[in-house]
């Protein structure tokens, strides 16, 4: 079976430049992007 290095090493150089976040990661950052929005959220008056 004919080994392509080129093909290998161009995946080995991709998974060495993505960063992964993890979940635990985004629980600040996603509570911060819900909080920014509720603040600029304009209140909705209900009809009588």
């Amino acid at each position: 079976m004919k080994t392509n290095t080129h093909f290998i090493k161009s995946i080995c150089e991709t998974a060495a430049k993505e960063d992964v976040l993890m979940p635990c990661a985004l629980g600040a950052r996603r509570a911060a992007f819900i909080a920014k929005r509720k603040e600029n959220e304009i209140p909705v008056q209900k009809a009588a």
